[in-house]
């Protein structure tokens, strides 16, 4: 069978970091969206998405084929009702459409098929605070599936382990006078990833491949730091997707980073408003700022955006896609995708000079800033050009 992960209807919700990528690539738990489907179903996956994204993510479309919502966690026993659908057939939840078989170019549907109700509530993304919010649910099931009928890798006598059976180290990785507590979830360690002296972490928590937690770090869970990534500081609930740093002291609380960002020395975010009151967030798709129903919520940075040293982001901040934020005082709210500046206004970031960091900041990880890199940020670069101001 041919699998197809889809990007949905909740697309729009999930901006900024779906500017650059499908649904079904982004980071939660330890894994991404489509590492889990492909784990489950032992086969590779292709997706539906947006135009300008096909041509790195291009669709295989076979005779037959199952389609699938990439925003949608895999389990067992979803993954044995998915395999056992037949053509003209929807799995649902509620209102979501989970998965349906299509044949090679046949017009699709869907409130003409039968609806097959799932057998549990599935695991699923429909807003970007839930990445951190499920954060711990994710991390869980992705521990329990990476690790089954497995042995950890020898964990150092100067590491102090609390629940050490949650824990879980890859080949490879470092780990020197730290303290890792798995009371209150697991923690994953992965290849070739470093834990430096003085650490303490509390789970539930993952430390993707070649990712570093720098001297003194305190991570509190539910966290996952992204492959490549290097954290330091303080860090509470969050998700930092990949190839991003963090690396000096300062906050960062109930927030996403996406890939290809780096937070300066002592910068912080405020993840509580100062009246404990509920938290809005810039909704893309309404262009609005939207209830989020949370008490606690950070920062949303999407790829390629910077911020200096001291930088101070309010409660609920949304900064774009290649958005360089520096300077005194709070920055607005919502930050557009390719915006220089902070509190006292911005400019516009152009592509030129974005493009040229970009460049430098992938060699350093010996990742190369293809034609195609380019291709999707420009066009993320015209479709935001509404929310810019010059």
């Amino acid at each position: 069978m041919n699998y197809i992960l889809f990007d949905g209807a909740v697309r729009n919700q999930l901006l900024p970091f779906t500017y650059t990528k499908p649904v079904a690539d982004l980071r939660f738990g330890i894994l991404t969206l489509r590492e889990k489907w492909e784990n489950f179903l032992q086969t590779t996956t292709t997706t539906v998405t947006e135009e300008y994204l096909s041509e790195r993510w291009p669709m295989v479309e076979l005779e037959i084929n199952t389609m699938i919502n990439a925003a949608v966690c895999p389990s067992e026993s979803l993954v044995e009702q998915i395999k056992n659908l037949k053509e003209q057939q929807v799995l649902t939840f509620k209102d979501t459409y989970i998965a349906f078989i299509a044949k090679e170019e046949e017009e699709i549907d869907l409130d003409s098929f039968q609806e097959i109700a799932v057998n549990e509530e599935p695991l699923m993304i429909e807003h970007t605070w839930d990445l951190f919010s499920k954060n711990d649910q994710a991390i869980q099931a992705d521990f329990d599936l990476l690790t089954k009928d497995r042995i950890s890798a020898e964990i150092p006598d100067s590491v102090f382990c609390i629940n050490k059976e949650q824990i879980f180290v890859e080949e490879g990785a470092k780990l020197t006078i730290a303290s890792l507590n798995a009371s209150n979830g697991p923690i994953y360690i992965g290849e070739h990833a470093e834990v430096m002296e003085g650490c303490a972490v509390r789970g539930p928590f993952a430390l993707c491949e070649h990712a570093t937690l720098k001297m003194g770090a305190k991570i509190y869970g539910a966290t996952t730091v992204g492959p490549h990534s290097k954290v330091g500081g303080e860090v509470n609930n969050s998700i930092i997707m990949g190839y991003s740093n963090k690396g000096h002291d300062g906050f960062l609380g109930n927030s996403v980073l996406g890939e290809w960002c780096n937070i300066g020395a002592d910068s912080n975010n405020s993840n509580l408003k100062n009246n404990y009151a509920e938290v809005r967030l810039w909704d893309y798709e309404t262009e609005r700022f939207a209830p989020t129903g949370l008490q606690f919520c950070g920062l949303m940075m999407g790829d390629h955006s910077k911020c200096g040293i001291n930088t101070m982001f309010n409660t609920g901040t949304v900064i774009g896609v290649s958005s360089n934020i520096f300077g005194a005082g709070f920055p607005r709210n919502f930050v557009p995708s390719f915006s220089w500046g902070g509190s006292s206004g911005t400019t516009t970031y152009k592509t030129s000079k974005a493009f040229e960091v970009a460049e430098k900041v992938m060699q350093r990880r010996n990742i190369e800033f293809t034609d195609e890199d380019k291709a999707i940020l420009e066009h993320v670069f015209e479709e935001t050009q509404q929310y810019r101001r010059d």
